[in-house]
């Protein structure tokens, strides 16, 4: 099974609600986020995640005093097969205060365009309606995706 958006874009960004949606959720959404993350792993595409993911995923866990399961999602964030991890640094800093300072966008959302961006993707994969395609940055929502 493959899915006709990887086929177009060599390297896409990963939201932290598709990686939540897989981790913490059941229906559609996961079952979706599942399809992405093994069709990355077949080498459709490869992923890229921003660090700033495994702080966000590990949010609810957090809340609730898990830290186990912190470093559990830590950890398998890491090792997704064919997705890397991209720290920020300052070059990518600079990105996200530039596409920040352009629109209405979060600073977590604007990292997480800007680390995707500098990376290489040139889709980004998301949930969240908020957020818009920008230069060079194709914004594609997780529940549109089709499976061919």
């Amino acid at each position: 099974m493959t899915i006709p958006l990887l086929r177009a874009h060599r390297v896409v960004g990963i939201d932290s609600n598709v990686l939540i949606y897989l981790l913490e959720g059941s229906g559609p959404e996961a079952d979706a986020a599942g399809a992405l993350l093994d069709a990355i792993a077949g080498g459709e595409s490869q992923g890229v995640l921003a660090t700033l993911a495994i702080a966000e995923v590990g949010t609810g866990p957090a809340r609730v005093g898990d830290t186990a399961m912190v470093e559990r999602y830590a950890d398998e964030l890491s090792s997704l097969e064919n997705i890397r991890v991209i720290p920020l640094d300052r070059t990518a800093a600079v990105e996200a205060a530039c596409i920040r300072g352009s629109g209405r966008l979060s600073l977590a959302d604007a990292i997480h365009l800007a680390t995707s961006r500098l990376a290489g993707a040139t889709a980004f994969i998301t949930n969240d309606r908020r957020l818009a395609s920008i230069r060079g940055l194709e914004v594609a929502y997780l529940d549109e995706l089709t499976l061919a």
